[in-house]
């Protein structure tokens, strides 16, 4: 499992010329969801994320997290995250999760971030998706579970 994640002023995921989320302040995430993936690995994933401390604190450190701040998030699924190049220009995508396990497990993650009282935008699985946001930095963190969480 694969998240970007983007400390943003505002975000916004418009599909099918409507905004179908948007948030002011927090982060807007992209979520990269492989076959090999499941519930455990998507829990310890929401938990580092929420406790990453990627915000200025009084001194300009960071040193806050997204509860200490107030912040939001846009949750939005991109198989693409899963992208093999290495073997053609044409990319391979044979390593992102498929549809039928991966939408359950999106929605998962969705569910634990309302669950430990974050407000979570979100866009739809397989949608075709505008995302418009203003990086706040810019400020970008990669968290990949295979690197995280060897061991699982």
């Amino acid at each position: 499992m694969r998240f970007v994640i983007q400390r943003v002023s505002h975000a916004k995921v418009t599909i099918e010329g409507e905004v179908h989320g948007s948030i002011d302040g927090g982060y807007m995430v992209l979520i990269g969801i492989e076959e090999s993936d499941n519930s455990l690995i998507a829990s310890k994933m929401v938990d580092k994320m929420l406790k990453l401390r990627i915000f200025e604190d009084e001194n300009g450190k960071t040193n806050l997290s997204l509860t200490d701040v107030g912040g939001s998030l846009l949750l939005i699924s991109q198989f693409t995250l899963y992208a093999d190049a290495a073997k053609c220009n044409r990319p391979s995508f044979i390593r992102a999760g498929k549809p039928d396990m991966a939408a359950p497990l999106y929605e998962e993650i969705i569910k634990m971030c309302r669950d430990r009282g974050f407000k979570t935008e979100t866009g739809i699985f397989g949608a075709d998706m505008k995302v418009e946001l203003l990086n706040d930095g810019p400020f970008t963190v990669i968290l990949d579970s295979k690197e995280l969480f060897k061991n699982i």
